[in-house]
């Protein structure tokens, strides 16, 4: 799978798995935008690909639940390379309570990064890919698009929304050439994870190694972590694959945690 110049828009890509895909798209030939809302962040990134393949990277301040920042990151990439390809929205954090715990504020915060965030990204880059009549959609979805976890109500409810919206595009996009899909990671080791541990520990009354080896790899066939990389060959596949047969589909990759 290549990628052959097609500009792709990374969202909350200076590091974890937004890094790794924005990295291999840059191998397979793509010019990769690293939008995130830390800018000097975003450009160290920005310099490690390009060290590797001159003029494969820029920069691009994004907070995604602005739909200011979010229009005018856009227009940045497309003012730079003249078009927008492929988006993955990625952008995310975590934050767990109990629901009766839950702080009204900390919902809306989840709900608006995850949901809000790829509804203002894919709306200021559709009409670039109708426009050239192709292009490809992918939102970072999560094996709690299917499952459900205590403590991550917020959490589950933002990335079942994501299949939806996502199945929507698929069947508006079509007669476009625009496609969209969901990559469902199980954990991946990123400070992200490592920063619930300890937290889901705290709640739950267990050791981190029992988060660690029950919640989070229990249920998994080989007790292992997904890895960034794994996720970046699926993000490459959703972005290089040509037609419609692959649209509005949801892949999960998560050392068979959830098996469809």
């Amino acid at each position: 799978m290549e990628l052959n110049d097609k500009v792709a828009i990374v969202t909350g890509a200076a590091s974890g798995i937004g890094l790794a895909i924005a990295k291999r798209y840059a191998q397979a030939g793509g010019r990769v935008a690293i939008a995130d809302l830390k800018l000097d962040a975003a450009q160290a990134a920005a310099d490690s690909i390009n060290a590797e393949r001159a003029g494969a990277a820029i920069a691009v301040a994004m907070d995604v639940t602005s739909e200011e920042q979010v229009d005018a990151g856009v227009r940045q990439v497309v003012g730079h390379w003249g078009t927008v390809d492929v988006l993955v929205s990625n952008a995310g954090i975590q934050i767990v309570h109990p629901i009766e715990e839950f702080p009204f504020d900390s919902w809306k915060k989840m709900l608006a990064i995850h949901l809000d965030g790829a509804f203002l990204t894919s709306k200021a880059c559709i009409p670039h890919m109708y426009r050239q009549g192709s292009g490809s959609i992918i939102f970072m979805g999560s094996v709690h698009s299917k499952e459900a976890s205590p403590l991550k109500s917020a959490y589950v409810t933002a990335k079942h929304g994501l299949l939806g919206l996502s199945r929507v595009i698929a069947k508006e996009g079509a007669a476009h050439g625009v496609r969209s899909n969901v990559i469902c990671p199980g954990f991946v080791r990123t400070p992200l994870v490592d920063k619930q541990i300890p937290e889901q520990a705290k709640d739950l009354g267990i050791s981190e190694k029992e988060v660690v080896e029950t919640i989070m790899l229990g249920n998994t066939v080989d007790k292992e972590f997904t890895t960034v990389e794994d996720i970046a060959e699926v993000a490459l596949l959703f972005a290089a694959f040509k037609t419609n047969a692959l649209t509005g589909q949801s892949l999960v990759a998560s050392h068979g945690w959830f098996m469809n």
